[in-house]
C-alpha cells in the first residue's frame, strides 16, 4: 500500500495528560505499524508541542519530511473529556493544521500514491479545505473518513466529500444524520444503500461502537458483532479500524475476514489510553471474542 494521510495533527489533552492524535495522524500510525507505506502531509506550530510530534512520529518510523510548519499558528490541541466509556472533545482553533498550503510537490505526491486518505474535520477553514480538494483532483482511490464534530462541518462540506469517496468510512450516528439529509427512511441498510446509490460510492464502512461494525461492498452487507473489551478510552479506536480494514482489503483479503481484522485492532486501542499505543500484530490477533 502507497497511501498519503492528509489532514489535522495534534495533541488530545487527557485528564490523565496529552498523548498524539489526529484522525489522520493515527491512520498514518497505524498503517505504518501494520507494515504499510503511508506518509502523512499537515501542518504544526513552530513550538515544542509541534516538535514533540515530529519525535513522537520519526521514533515509530513514520515520514514526516510533508508535514509543515506556521511560524505564527500554534500546534493542535483537542481537550478531551471522557462521559462514561464515550469522549467529548474541544478542538481549539485556528491552529496550524488549519492552513496547511498545497505545493507542486504535494500535488505529485498525491498524484502517484496508490490511496488518498482524508476526513471532513480539516475542511473547517477554508485555506486547508482548498488545499485538499485540490489534492483531490490528483488522487487515484480516495478514502473518506466522515468526523462530525460541531460546529466544525456544513452540509454543503460533507456533501463535496461524499461525492470524491470511493471508500467511505462513518459511525452510526453520522450515518442517522447524513442520510437524515437526502431520506426520510430510518432504517440502517436504505440509508446505507441511499448513500452508496446517491454518490457512486462502492464501499461504506459504518463503526457502532461496542455492537461492532457493518461493510457495504460489491452490493453485500458484512456485519461483526465487535470484540469485548476492558475500555480504557475511545479516542483514536475508529482509526485504528479504518487502518486495519485498509491493510487486509489492498492485500486481497475477503471481505469478511477484513472486516474482523479492522473490528480486533478497534477494540484493541479502545482498550489502551490515546489513540496510538505501541503493540504487536500478535497483539491484535490475540483480541478475542
Amino acid at each position: 500500500m502507497n497511501a498519503i494521510c492528509f489532514g489535522e495533527i495534534l495533541w488530545d489533552i487527557l485528564p490523565t495528560g496529552k498523548v498524539p492524535g489526529g484522525a489522520p495522524m493515527n491512520v498514518c500510525y497505524h498503517l505504518n505499524r501494520l507494515g504499510q507505506q503511508a506518509a502523512l502531509i499537515s501542518k504544526i506550530g513552530d513550538d515544542e508541542n509541534g516538535k514533540e510530534l515530529i519525535r513522537f512520529l520519526q521514533d515509530h518510523q513514520v515520514v514526516t519530511s510533508h508535514i509543515q510548519t506556521d511560524a505564527e499558528k500554534p500546534t493542535g490541541t483537542v481537550i478531551a473529556t471522557q462521559i462514561g466509556n464515550e469522549m467529548e472533545y474541544d478542538i481549539v482553533q485556528p491552529v496550524a493544521w488549519d492552513y496547511i498550503d498545497i505545493t507542486p510537490s504535494l500535488l505529485q505526491m498525491v498524484k502517484e500514491a496508490d490511496y488518498f486518505i482524508c476526513g471532513s474535520l480539516l475542511a473547517r477553514s477554508e485555506h486547508s479545505r482548498t488545499t485538499l480538494f485540490e489534492l483531490l483532483k490528483s488522487a487515484k482511490n480516495k478514502i473518506v473518513d466522515i468526523n462530525l464534530r460541531p460546529p466544525h462541518y456544513t452540509k454543503d462540506t460533507v456533501t463535496a466529500l461524499l461525492q470524491q469517496a470511493d471508500i467511505l468510512k462513518l459511525n452510526d450516528h453520522e450515518l442517522t444524520l447524513i442520510a437524515s439529509w437526502y431520506t426520510d427512511t430510518d432504517t440502517f441498510e436504505k440509508q446505507v444503500h441511499i448513500l452508496s446509490s446517491t454518490f457512486t460510492i462502492p464501499t461504506i464502512l459504518v463503526t457502532k461502537g461496542a455492537h461492532g461494525a457493518t461493510l457495504f461492498y460489491q452490493e453485500q452487507f458484512y456485519n461483526h458483532n465487535g470484540y469485548k473489551v476492558q475500555v480504557a478510552d475511545t479516542i483514536g479506536s475508529g482509526d485504528a479500524f479504518l487502518a486495519g480494514f485498509l491493510s487486509q482489503h489492498v492485500s486481497g483479503t475477503l471481505p469478511d475476514a477484513s472486516l474482523d481484522f479492522a473490528c480486533r485492532i478497534g477494540a484493541f486501542v479502545a482498550s489502551k489510553k490515546g489513540a496510538c499505543p505501541d503493540y504487536t500484530l500478535q497483539d491484535i490477533l490475540n483480541v478475542i471474542q
